[in-house]
Protein backbone atom coordinates (compact mmCIF):
# COMPACT_ATOMS: atom_id res chain seq x y z
CA UNK A 1 0.00 0.00 0.00
CA UNK A 2 1.42 3.34 -1.33
CA UNK A 3 0.81 6.78 0.56
CA UNK A 4 1.36 10.16 0.53
CA UNK A 5 1.46 12.90 3.42
CA UNK A 6 1.34 16.32 3.42
CA UNK A 7 3.12 17.34 6.06
CA UNK A 8 3.59 21.22 5.26
CA UNK A 9 2.47 23.25 1.93
CA UNK A 10 2.95 26.72 1.05
CA UNK A 11 5.15 29.75 1.32
CA UNK A 12 5.99 29.15 4.89
CA UNK A 13 7.52 25.53 4.06
CA UNK A 14 7.65 22.67 2.46
CA UNK A 15 7.88 18.65 3.37
CA UNK A 16 6.18 15.73 1.83
CA UNK A 17 6.43 11.74 3.15
CA UNK A 18 5.98 9.00 0.40
CA UNK A 19 5.76 5.62 1.19
CA UNK A 20 5.56 1.99 -0.60
CA UNK A 21 4.61 0.17 2.30
CA UNK A 22 7.78 -0.26 5.32
CA UNK A 23 10.00 2.29 4.01
CA UNK A 24 9.69 5.98 2.35
CA UNK A 25 11.32 9.20 1.61
CA UNK A 26 10.97 12.80 2.36
CA UNK A 27 10.41 15.91 -0.36
CA UNK A 28 12.19 18.79 0.58
CA UNK A 29 12.80 19.74 4.34
CA UNK A 30 11.32 23.14 4.60
CA UNK A 31 10.34 23.64 8.42
CA UNK A 32 12.75 23.19 11.21
CA UNK A 33 13.55 20.07 12.26
CA UNK A 34 11.85 20.06 15.39
CA UNK A 35 8.10 20.67 13.20
CA UNK A 36 9.20 18.12 11.26
CA UNK A 37 10.06 15.48 13.44
CA UNK A 38 6.42 16.31 15.24
CA UNK A 39 4.53 16.44 11.97
CA UNK A 40 6.14 12.59 11.35
CA UNK A 41 4.94 11.77 14.94
CA UNK A 42 1.44 13.34 14.66
CA UNK A 43 0.96 11.35 11.69
CA UNK A 44 2.42 7.89 13.26
CA UNK A 45 5.62 7.78 10.77
CA UNK A 46 8.58 6.51 11.95
CA UNK A 47 11.54 8.37 11.29
CA UNK A 48 13.38 5.30 10.96
CA UNK A 49 11.14 4.09 8.07
CA UNK A 50 12.89 7.24 5.85
CA UNK A 51 15.54 6.17 3.28
CA UNK A 52 16.35 9.65 1.90
CA UNK A 53 15.67 12.95 1.59
CA UNK A 54 14.95 14.56 -2.05
CA UNK A 55 15.18 18.16 -2.25
CA UNK A 56 13.93 19.73 -5.48
CA UNK A 57 15.92 23.27 -4.75
CA UNK A 58 17.63 25.44 -2.61
CA UNK A 59 15.17 28.30 -1.14
CA UNK A 60 14.85 28.01 2.65
CA UNK A 61 10.62 27.11 2.28
CA UNK A 62 12.35 23.62 1.33
CA UNK A 63 15.79 23.24 2.80
CA UNK A 64 15.39 25.27 6.41
CA UNK A 65 15.48 22.30 8.55
CA UNK A 66 17.40 20.33 6.29
CA UNK A 67 20.98 20.22 7.51
CA UNK A 68 19.98 19.91 11.30
CA UNK A 69 17.16 16.81 10.24
CA UNK A 70 19.89 15.18 7.71
CA UNK A 71 22.50 15.13 10.21
CA UNK A 72 21.14 14.26 13.20
CA UNK A 73 19.65 11.10 11.36
CA UNK A 74 22.63 10.21 9.35
CA UNK A 75 20.48 10.70 5.99
CA UNK A 76 21.42 10.76 2.38
CA UNK A 77 20.22 13.60 0.65
CA UNK A 78 19.45 13.61 -3.14
CA UNK A 79 19.51 16.80 -5.66
CA UNK A 80 20.66 18.53 -8.26
CA UNK A 81 24.32 20.11 -8.79
CA UNK A 82 23.47 23.23 -8.80
CA UNK A 83 20.88 23.00 -5.86
CA UNK A 84 24.02 21.31 -4.03
CA UNK A 85 25.89 24.22 -5.15
CA UNK A 86 23.54 26.24 -3.40
CA UNK A 87 23.21 24.11 -0.45
CA UNK A 88 26.60 24.40 0.50
CA UNK A 89 27.15 28.70 -0.19
CA UNK A 90 23.84 29.15 1.77
CA UNK A 91 24.83 26.93 4.77
CA UNK A 92 21.85 24.35 4.34
CA UNK A 93 24.63 21.28 4.20
CA UNK A 94 27.61 21.12 5.34
CA UNK A 95 30.48 18.45 5.87
CA UNK A 96 28.47 16.48 7.58
CA UNK A 97 25.34 16.18 5.07
CA UNK A 98 25.73 13.03 2.79
CA UNK A 99 24.63 14.73 0.18
CA UNK A 100 24.35 13.16 -3.02
CA UNK A 101 23.62 14.55 -6.72
CA UNK A 102 20.63 12.51 -8.61
CA UNK A 103 21.53 11.68 -12.01
CA UNK A 104 19.34 11.37 -15.16
CA UNK A 105 18.96 7.45 -14.16
CA UNK A 106 17.32 8.36 -10.76
CA UNK A 107 17.68 6.33 -7.92
CA UNK A 108 17.09 3.19 -6.68
CA UNK A 109 15.92 2.65 -2.76
CA UNK A 110 14.78 -0.25 -1.29
CA UNK A 111 11.16 -0.63 -2.53
CA UNK A 112 10.93 2.28 -4.84
CA UNK A 113 12.59 4.20 -7.97
CA UNK A 114 13.20 7.59 -7.93
CA UNK A 115 13.36 9.89 -11.34
CA UNK A 116 14.42 13.46 -11.10
CA UNK A 117 12.81 16.16 -13.96
CA UNK A 118 13.46 19.73 -14.75
CA UNK A 119 11.40 22.32 -13.28
CA UNK A 120 11.58 26.21 -14.22
CA UNK A 121 12.06 28.58 -11.47
CA UNK A 122 14.08 30.79 -10.20
CA UNK A 123 17.17 28.97 -8.34
CA UNK A 124 20.13 27.15 -8.90
CA UNK A 125 18.54 23.98 -10.96
CA UNK A 126 15.56 23.22 -9.83
CA UNK A 127 13.94 19.51 -10.33
CA UNK A 128 10.61 18.00 -9.42
CA UNK A 129 10.73 13.96 -8.52
CA UNK A 130 8.84 10.83 -9.94
CA UNK A 131 8.47 8.06 -7.84
CA UNK A 132 7.53 4.81 -8.97
CA UNK A 133 6.91 1.90 -6.48
CA UNK A 134 5.91 -1.45 -7.98
CA UNK A 135 3.26 -1.07 -10.35
CA UNK A 136 2.59 2.57 -8.69
CA UNK A 137 3.65 5.87 -9.58
CA UNK A 138 3.76 9.67 -7.77
CA UNK A 139 5.17 12.89 -9.01
CA UNK A 140 5.28 15.93 -7.57
CA UNK A 141 6.27 19.51 -9.41
CA UNK A 142 5.79 22.87 -7.62
CA UNK A 143 7.62 26.08 -7.93
CA UNK A 144 6.49 25.90 -12.24
CA UNK A 145 7.18 29.05 -13.74
CA UNK A 146 4.85 27.00 -16.53
CA UNK A 147 3.74 23.48 -17.33
CA UNK A 148 7.17 22.10 -19.47
CA UNK A 149 7.34 18.97 -22.25
CA UNK A 150 9.62 17.73 -19.54
CA UNK A 151 7.04 18.65 -16.70
CA UNK A 152 3.79 17.35 -18.15
CA UNK A 153 5.60 13.87 -19.54
CA UNK A 154 7.05 12.67 -16.02
CA UNK A 155 3.57 13.45 -14.28
CA UNK A 156 1.88 11.61 -17.35
CA UNK A 157 0.62 7.87 -16.18
CA UNK A 158 1.08 8.23 -12.29
CA UNK A 159 -1.43 7.58 -10.36
CA UNK A 160 -1.22 10.70 -7.72
CA UNK A 161 -0.20 13.66 -9.08
CA UNK A 162 1.51 16.72 -6.28
CA UNK A 163 1.12 19.96 -8.49
CA UNK A 164 1.30 23.51 -7.58
CA UNK A 165 -2.04 25.94 -7.75
CA UNK A 166 -0.03 28.71 -6.13
CA UNK A 167 -2.26 31.97 -7.16
CA UNK A 168 -4.90 33.37 -8.28
CA UNK A 169 -4.22 35.82 -10.99
CA UNK A 170 -6.96 38.66 -10.30
CA UNK A 171 -5.85 38.28 -6.29
CA UNK A 172 -2.13 39.01 -7.42
CA UNK A 173 -2.99 41.60 -9.49
CA UNK A 174 -5.37 43.47 -7.44
CA UNK A 175 -3.07 42.47 -4.00
CA UNK A 176 -0.37 44.03 -2.02
CA UNK A 177 3.25 42.81 -3.51
CA UNK A 178 5.21 45.47 -5.19
CA UNK A 179 4.84 45.16 -9.53
CA UNK A 180 8.56 43.88 -9.22
CA UNK A 181 7.54 40.50 -7.16
CA UNK A 182 4.04 40.01 -8.56
CA UNK A 183 6.17 40.09 -12.38
CA UNK A 184 8.54 37.49 -11.11
CA UNK A 185 5.73 34.86 -9.47
CA UNK A 186 3.81 35.07 -12.87
CA UNK A 187 6.98 34.86 -14.89
CA UNK A 188 8.19 31.55 -16.54
CA UNK A 189 10.42 31.30 -13.69
CA UNK A 190 8.05 32.45 -11.05
CA UNK A 191 5.09 29.98 -9.99
CA UNK A 192 1.88 28.14 -11.66
CA UNK A 193 -1.57 29.90 -11.13
CA UNK A 194 -4.69 27.58 -10.65
CA UNK A 195 -5.60 28.46 -14.19
CA UNK A 196 -2.60 27.24 -15.39
CA UNK A 197 -2.89 24.36 -13.02
CA UNK A 198 -6.60 22.94 -13.65
CA UNK A 199 -6.08 23.22 -17.85
CA UNK A 200 -3.68 20.77 -17.29
CA UNK A 201 -5.96 18.08 -15.03
CA UNK A 202 -8.44 16.35 -17.39
CA UNK A 203 -5.39 15.19 -19.41
CA UNK A 204 -3.93 13.96 -17.31
CA UNK A 205 -6.86 12.42 -16.18
CA UNK A 206 -7.41 11.12 -19.55
CA UNK A 207 -3.64 9.59 -19.47
CA UNK A 208 -4.60 7.52 -16.04
CA UNK A 209 -4.11 9.68 -13.31
CA UNK A 210 -6.45 9.22 -10.73
CA UNK A 211 -5.93 11.76 -7.57
CA UNK A 212 -4.28 14.91 -7.30
CA UNK A 213 -3.30 17.06 -4.49
CA UNK A 214 -2.92 20.78 -5.02
CA UNK A 215 -0.20 22.28 -3.40
CA UNK A 216 1.89 25.14 -2.86
CA UNK A 217 -0.63 27.36 -2.25
CA UNK A 218 -0.07 31.58 -1.38
CA UNK A 219 -1.24 32.71 1.39
CA UNK A 220 -1.90 36.30 0.31
CA UNK A 221 -2.89 35.28 -3.27
CA UNK A 222 -4.74 32.39 -3.08
CA UNK A 223 -7.55 30.34 -1.19
CA UNK A 224 -8.18 26.54 -1.01
CA UNK A 225 -11.65 27.00 -1.85
CA UNK A 226 -10.10 29.15 -4.66
CA UNK A 227 -8.04 26.64 -6.04
CA UNK A 228 -9.86 23.80 -5.33
CA UNK A 229 -12.71 24.85 -7.19
CA UNK A 230 -11.10 25.98 -10.45
CA UNK A 231 -10.09 22.93 -10.70
CA UNK A 232 -12.78 21.30 -10.22
CA UNK A 233 -14.64 23.35 -12.39
CA UNK A 234 -12.34 22.34 -15.74
CA UNK A 235 -12.88 18.54 -14.38
CA UNK A 236 -16.07 19.22 -14.35
CA UNK A 237 -16.20 20.78 -17.70
CA UNK A 238 -14.60 18.28 -19.64
CA UNK A 239 -16.85 15.63 -18.39
CA UNK A 240 -15.07 13.91 -15.95
CA UNK A 241 -17.36 13.11 -11.95
CA UNK A 242 -15.37 13.91 -8.55
CA UNK A 243 -15.31 10.70 -6.87
CA UNK A 244 -15.85 8.40 -10.06
CA UNK A 245 -12.89 9.80 -12.38
CA UNK A 246 -10.80 11.62 -10.09
CA UNK A 247 -9.91 12.80 -6.41
CA UNK A 248 -8.86 16.59 -5.13
CA UNK A 249 -7.39 17.78 -2.19
CA UNK A 250 -5.95 20.82 -1.49
CA UNK A 251 -2.25 19.97 0.64
CA UNK A 252 -2.74 22.15 4.22
CA UNK A 253 0.12 24.42 5.03
CA UNK A 254 0.16 22.42 8.32
CA UNK A 255 -0.06 18.97 9.60
CA UNK A 256 -3.72 17.64 9.86
CA UNK A 257 -4.00 14.29 9.07
CA UNK A 258 -4.06 14.33 5.34
CA UNK A 259 -2.96 10.71 3.61
CA UNK A 260 -3.55 9.91 0.19
CA UNK A 261 -3.40 5.95 -0.49
CA UNK A 262 -3.44 4.28 -3.25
Amino acid sequence: MAKVVPLFSGSSGNCWYVSNGGSGILIDAGRSAKQITCALEDNGISIGSIEAIFVTHEHSDHVKGLRVFANRHKLPVYMSQGTMNALYAGNYADEKTRCFVIGNEGVDLSSMHVDRFPISHDCAEGIGFRVDMGGKAYALATDLGYISDEVEKALTGCDVVTIESNHDVNMLRMGPYPYILKRRIMSDKGHLSNEACSGLLPELVRRGTKRFILAHLSRENNMPEIAYRESLNELNANNMELMSDFTLNVAPDAPDGTAVIF
